[in-house]
Formats: structure tokens, sequence, C-alpha cells
């Protein structure tokens, strides 16, 4: 396990290299421009998104194609992954992620707009779309789309499936196992002396309870997280605030903190927390920003495509407010929760403690219901991706293989739920780490060759989003 964790580590050094860094943030900043900073439209795309179009052509809501892209992206990456980044990049890391945020969503309405446009109609009236289709029914790359699924459908069990239960089962056990294990009964001893069979439950429940759901489709997908993802994100929140409260005499300089060592070293403060300089700041923090909003990978636009909306620029505005909830607002107040906790409390050290770690010790500052309310978020963020990564997975798989492919597909996808819990931590982290990487790449194209679209599609619809696009959408199997 050791030798491949170092061997996904070196790729990871590669595919994180400046290479990456540059042609992600490069990507959002250029798209920025070239959509005239859509990000000031983002209030607009806020009201848009609880703005019901039922006459439109799509399978579910805008706002169940939000929350349900919502559902895979505030997952753990907002808890365990930014307090990683912190671990690993030091506080600077925490600047680029919201920056990779801010600038992603551009990205993320870019991506979106072109999934819509280039979507496609099932014999049965199903929607679909996303990266494969708009590479090849705009630039005519079907190999390219092959890729881009093939990838995804991998990347699915990595960022969608794996991380997720696996830390499901990590919070469960650690705060489960204590309780369980202790007594001189014929319980106790069985985990003692077997301490995998917690997690081994933990997988068969999480699996079956997510079988009950991704079998009925997206519409069931759809349901389950428009009720789910509010709830979890306002109970999160909640939790942030009152820890920023209790912190509040070292925000302005945990902001400082924050700033000046996203772009220099500088020396221990509290805590082990040091600079780590702007090449390891900026990796760590752009790639856990990727892994968070996923914005440039080009999964939320599989979803959006399946959304009930009058033309792509108005889905493209709904899809890329799922950026600026998840990444600009709870990402940052996770690291400034973190970055506030260490300076503050030096029971709290980047030494000793793991990212995971990091995010339960500043949570533990909140008598009583700290805990719980990290458990809850960590369960309900973790189960809400698996969700929704899961329709990702099945689309893509559906591109490469026809409707076929999905039974067998969700089969596959709960005896992972199943499995994962007992694997390394460390190394599902990193395999996730290398196929975002490589799944980012095909869509980053796509975007970028089609950006041309975009901008024309933005300028057209920007000031008329009540305007119903007439494009016929092609129905799969026959001539586009």
């Amino acid at each position: 396990m050791e030798l491949a964790n170092t061997v996904v580590n070196t790729i990871n050094n590669y595919l994180w290299g400046i290479p990456m860094i540059v042609l992600l943030f490069g990507t959002h900043i250029f798209l920025t421009v070239r959509t005239g900073f859509i990000q000031r439209k983002t209030f607009t795309a806020i009201r848009l998104s609880v703005t019901k179009d039922p006459d439109s052509h799509g399978d579910i809501s805008q706002f169940g194609a939000l929350t349900t892209a919502l559902a895979s992206t505030i997952g753990t990456g907002n808890i365990i992954g930014v307090g990683t980044a912190v671990a690993l990049g030091g506080p600077g890391a925490v600047l680029w992620c919201w920056l990779t945020g801010v600038f992603g969503i551009a990205t993320k309405y870019a991506e979106s707009l072109i999934a819509v446009k280039y979507r496609v109609r099932t014999k049965d009236g199903t929607m679909l779309g996303g990266a494969m289709y708009a590479l090849e029914r705009g630039l005519h790359m079907k190999w390219l789309g092959i890729v881009f699924a093939a990838l995804a459908s991998l990347t699915a069990f990595g960022i969608g499936c794996g991380v997720q239960v696996n830390a499901i089962a990590s919070v469960i056990d650690a705060n489960l196992s204590p309780v369980l294990k202790n007594g001189n009964g014929s319980l106790a001893a069985t985990l003692n002396k077997n301490p995998w069979i917690i997690s081994l439950a933990i997988g068969i429940i999480v699996a079956f309870v997510t079988g009950l759901v991704i079998f009925g489709g997206v519409k069931s997908i759809a349901r389950v997280c428009e009720r789910l993802v509010p709830f979890m994100a306002f109970f999160y929140v909640v939790g942030c605030v009152i820890i920023l409260v209790i912190n509040r005499e070292y925000l302005g300089e945990s902001i400082r903190i924050i700033v000046k060592s996203a772009f220099t070293e500088v020396p221990s403060i509290a805590g082990g927390l040091v600079g780590s300089g702007i090449m390891t700041a900026a990796r760590y923090g752009m790639a856990r920003g990727l892994f968070s909003n996923e914005s440039g990978m080009g999964s939320a636009p599989i979803v959006a495509a399946a959304a009930q909306t009058r033309n792509p620029v108005r889905q493209a505005l709904v899809s890329s407010t799922g950026t600026f909830w998840d990444t600009v607002v709870v990402c940052m107040m996770t690291g400034l929760v973190l970055v506030s906790s260490i300076i503050g409390n030096d029971a709290i050290s980047v030494t000793n403690l793991s990212g995971g770690e990091l995010t339960t010790a500043a949570f533990s500052q909140i008598a009583y219901i700290g805990s719980p309310i990290l458990i809850i978020g960590i369960i309900t963020f973790a189960y809400s991706t698996i969700l929704g990564w899961s329709y990702y997975g099945e689309r893509c798989l559906e591109y490469l293989f026809g409707k076929k492919a999905l039974f067998p597909y969700r089969l596959v996808w709960v005896s992972v739920l199943i499995a994962a819990p007992l694997i390394q931590l460390d190394l599902v982290w990193n395999i996730a780490d290398t196929l975002n990487a490589l799944m980012a790449i095909p869509n980053i194209i796509a975007v970028l060759l089609l950006s041309g679209v975009v901008a024309k599609d933005t300028k057209y619809y920007l000031n008329h989003l009540d305007e119903r696009d007439e494009t016929p959408i092609p129905v799969l199997g026959k001539e586009n």
C-alpha cells in the first residue's frame, strides 16, 4: 500500500505542477474575460435558480439540477479537503482555493452553457449532455468525448464514491468504536479482534440507502438532493458562524496571514502554522478548490443538461452559482475557521494533526454540539456527493455503451461503497486527485475551443433570459 501511495504521489506532483495550475487558473481568467466577467450576474443567477421553468424541455427543474450538482460538490472537500490544504500547503492555500472559486464561476458557466447547447434527447425523452456531447457535436471530436467519458466514469469511483464513503466510515468509526469496544462482552471482544467489521457494516448500510435512491434514476436523485442539500449546507454554515464568533478577535490576523502566506513564506505563527511559498500553497489550494467546486472538470454540466430551461445561458447562470456557494462561501468559511482556530488555540496544531483532525479540533470549540454538527455535516455532505456522482458516472457509461450498461454500473457502484471503507484513506484521496486532473483536460479543451460560441450566446441571451431557444434538440441515434 505504501508503494502504491508513493507512485500515485509522484504522478500527482507532475499532474498538479506548474502546467496544470497555469491551464486551470488560466482558463478561469480567460473565460472570465471572454464572458464579460459573468460573475457580476451572480445575484441574477441566484434568483433564476429558484425560479421554475416547467414548460421548457428537460427532465428536472433548474433548482433540482443545481442541488444535484451541489450535492456532488458540497462534500468532504469542503471539510476534510480544506483542512488537508491548510495542513500541507499552509494558510495561503485558503486564498488560492477561494480564488479558484471566484474565477472558476466563469468556467462553470461556460461548461454548463455548452452542455445544454449540445445536449441530445433519447428516444424515451431523456435529456443527455456534457463535455462528451459538446466535443462530439460542437467540435466533431468524438474520440476526445470518449476519452472524457471514460475518465469521468473512473473519476466517479474516486471523488464521488470511494473518498466519500471512506469519510463517512472514518467519522462514524472514530466516534462509535470507543463505545462499542469498551466492555467485556462478546461484541466488544469481537470488534477489538476484528476492527474492520464496523467499517464493513457502515459500507453495507451506505450502499443500501444509496441503492434505494439511484435505482430510481435522475428524478429520484434530484428529489432527495432538493431536500437534503439546503438543510445540510445551512446546518454546517451555522456551525462555522458560531466558531467565527468565538474566534472573532483572531479574524483580522487570520485574513492577513492567509493573504501574505499565499505568496511568500512566513515564520511560524502558532501550532506549526507557516507559509509554504506560492507554489506549494497554490498547488494544494487549487487542487482542493477543484476537488471542492469541480469547475473545469465537466461534472456538473452533465446534470445541467437535464434541466428544464428556456435557453443555454439561463441554465449556465444557475449552474455557475454552485461554485459561488461551494467555494466562495462554504470553503472560505471553513478556511477562516481553521486558521483562526489554529492561531487562537494552542491545543490545535498543524504539526500533529491531519486535515480531518484539524477540522474536528476546530469544531470541538463549540461546547456539546460542535462534534455532532461536524459528524452530521460530513455524513450528509458525503452521502449527497455519492448520489450526485452516481448520476455523472451513469451518463458517461451510457454515452460509451448505451442504456444496457446502467444496471451493471449501479451494482458495481454499491459494491464499491461496501469495499471502500476498508481501503487506506490517503491512497483514495491521492488517486482522486490524479483522476480529477486527467478528467479536467478534455473538458478544458472543449470550453476553450468553444469559447467563441459561449461569448456569442452570452451576448445574445444575457439581456433576454426569458426568450426561448427554438433550436431543435436532436434525438439520439438520428441525424443531427
